[in-house]
């Protein structure tokens, strides 16, 4: 297959009988001859050097990208060129993320994120939209973005990029192209375009080569936007042919069940609370960053470990989930989400609205503030943990399916890679089958579209979001009807997890193991 962009060599042809008899058609039948497709077209600005190029030179390097059903010459060089780049980029509501990938080299020569500058105008994405009503607010956030990637890009020869594949949820696909988001807000919640054509970078202010491309990923509605597309396509879930999960946590917990035969998906509030968002103390994976706990009532002890072995400044979504489950088997924890205070007295205090856990006390030597998780704030997780479990329960029921013939749980993004499945499945979160078939695919959306850049098959992705269909949860009774079941830990149904059933009945002296 094609990647997005080639190089080719061409030797040129003298003028003979049965050649053609222009320029422009000669470079195309040459182009022709080495690739097999027949619809090719030249960038206008080649039209005035190819007639000088092709009688100077023997040997001539053309660099052609592929536009779904055709090829398109964007430049034709006298030498080799050292680099052929392209570059992916994941436009997350928190941070970009992009990769530079050397076509030549058939290898990603960087990757890196930035921070998503739009944060300035709203750290969620409904204050951004609501912002971005005006025409001239959305094209400052326009602006920003673009003007973020420029700069993030500017240690590179950007003259070398000719293709730029990026992927964002639908909110971040209108702010990258300035388009209305006045009834993304409304309903029925109907976004301004699904598929993007290819587009010329200067159209968007993409500093890349002169004639550079963009592919934007296709959206499949107003909560399901081109990033998880890319997803499902770097996974191959639509390729399976057993059904697997895909889980990006992020903003929301989004999640699609499928395999060759079908797709569902839906999207729910969960992401904020795995994500530690939740959380007055709660933060993200910055330097300082609470990354782990270690609980243990026996010595009266919570160790914990930062990012960076700095002061700790807050704790990530996944140490909090590690440390409710610990805090749950060692009996700290009810399933109801209230602490026993006679457990753990020197750190459980009365607040105004409840108890707390101290996890870091004030006056430590190596704490900067007070660090803690209230029995209000692990309420709110119950329901966002709950959430999680019964997307993936309703799914499967919608599917006819139970999660023992699910073949793989793939879990995206930064909980993925951080999670531990353990005590997602302790706390009810995940279901026991995800603890031997679970796998991180780390930023599942970028590196979806960093595979565009090597495999840009149009058609595939035209296919993923065919075969898309899409459960608004806030229509589904049977969504209510199991989350209630879902909101203690593990579960109301214990038989449903085994393995945590066993653990809590060694706790209490009924297991002789």
């Amino acid at each position: 297959m094609f990647k997005a962009v080639n190089l080719i060599e061409l030797k040129i042809e003298k003028y003979n009988v049965g050649l053609p008899k222009f320029d422009i058609e000669l470079v195309k039948y040459l182009i022709n001859k080495k690739t097999g497709y027949d619809k090719i077209s030249v960038e206008i600005e080649l039209w005035y050097k190819i007639p000088h190029l092709i009688r100077k030179n023997n040997n001539l390097y053309a660099i052609v990208v592929k536009e779904e059903d055709r090829l398109v010459l964007l430049d034709l060089l006298e030498s080799k060129p050292l680099n052929v780049l392209g570059c992916a980029i994941d436009i997350g509501s928190t941070t970009i993320a992009l990769y530079i990938y050397d076509f030549i080299a058939d290898q990603i020569i960087c990757e890196f994120s930035i921070d998503n500058p739009q944060i300035v105008y709203g750290d969620d994405i409904l204050t951004r939209l609501h912002f971005a009503r005006k025409h001239e607010n959305i094209q400052i956030l326009r602006k920003i973005t673009i003007e973020a990637i420029n700069s993030a890009l500017k240690n590179f020869n950007q003259e070398s990029i000719y293709f730029f594949s990026i992927c964002g949820n639908t909110a971040m696909t209108h702010f990258l192209l300035g388009l209305p988001v006045n009834y993304l807000i409304m309903e029925p919640y109907v976004p301004v375009i699904q598929w993007i054509p290819v587009l010329k970078a200067r159209c968007l202010d993409l500093r890349g080569h002169p004639s550079a491309r963009v592919f934007i990923f296709p959206m499949v509605g107003a909560y399901f936007g081109g990033d998880l597309v890319a997803g499902i396509f770097k996974v191959g879930l639509h390729r399976r042919e057993r059904p697997c999960f895909y889980l990006d946590v992020g903003t929301n917990a989004e999640v699609v069940l499928g395999n060759r035969d079908f797709l569902i998906a839906c999207a729910g509030a969960a992401g904020p609370a795995l994500e530690g968002g939740i959380f007055s103390c709660g933060t993200r994976a910055i330097p300082g960053a609470i990354e782990k706990f270690e609980l243990s009532l026996e010595r009266g002890e919570i160790n914990f470990k930062t990012i960076g072995d700095l002061k700790p400044v807050g704790f990530c979504g996944s140490a909090i989930i590690s440390l409710m489950a610990q805090a749950f088997v060692q009996g700290l924890l009810t399933p109801e989400g209230k602490y026993v205070k006679d457990k753990f007295p020197e750190r459980i205090r009365e607040r105004e609205g409840g108890r707390i856990l101290v996890l870091v006390p004030e006056d430590e030597p190596s704490a900067g503030k007070e660090i803690y998780v209230s029995e209000h704030e692990i309420k709110s997780f119950l329901r966002s943990k709950g959430a999680m479990y019964t997307i993936l329960r309703l799914l499967c029921e919608k599917a006819g399916l139970t999660f023992s013939e699910v073949e793989k749980f793939y879990v995206a993004g930064s909980f993925g890679i951080n999670i531990d499945v353990e005590s997602a499945v302790i706390l009810g979160m995940l279901p026991e089958e995800a603890l031997e078939r679970s796998e991180a695919v780390g930023n599942g959306a970028g590196l979806g579209a960093l595979k565009f850049l090597r495999e840009p098959n149009f058609e595939e992705i035209k296919e993923i979001v065919e075969s898309i269909t899409y459960i608004e949860l806030n229509t589904e009774q049977r969504f209510l009807e199991l989350l209630t079941g879902a909101l203690i830990i593990p579960h109301v149904d214990l038989e449903a997890f085994p393995k945590v059933k066993k653990i809590l009945e060694a706790r209490r002296g009924l297991c002789s193991e």
